[in-house]
């Protein structure tokens, strides 16, 4: 069976506040501060990811247990999503950078190998 993709929009707002014991109105008032960012099944109805819902529990995490305020919050959830990206690029360089020293690496055995075949 397949996992879940989680920015699938699931949960009405209701739902999420819910699954997020808080108030739907704070859920509207991150939207409105652009902290999460529902997708809309139509204009009136927000839909919640299992990743907005993650989200709104670090929100949580970050103002009731640190005592960071929402400016705060924003702050350090975009340096966060900055450091996510620079992390996931420089796997791709690694990763990158391993296969030319692979394919490097092979060339010159090959090399080797047909120029020892040839003395031999």
């Amino acid at each position: 069976m397949s996992e879940r993709d989680p920015h699938q929009p699931l949960y009405m707002i209701s739902i999420a506040a819910r699954l997020c014991e808080i108030h739907p109105q704070t859920l509207r008032m991150y939207e409105r501060l652009g902290l999460v960012k529902p997708r809309r099944a139509d204009s009136k109805n927000r839909l919640y990811s299992d990743a907005d819902i993650e989200r709104i529990r670090q929100i949580q995490r970050l103002t009731q247990d640190l005592g960071v305020n929402l400016a705060g919050v924003e702050v350090i959830l975009d340096l966060l999503e900055k450091m996510e990206s620079m992390r996931q690029e420089m796997e791709d360089e690694l990763k990158r950078i391993r296969q030319e020293m692979r394919r490097e690496v092979e060339s010159e055995l090959n090399q080797r190998y047909a120029l020892a075949k040839k003395e031999g």
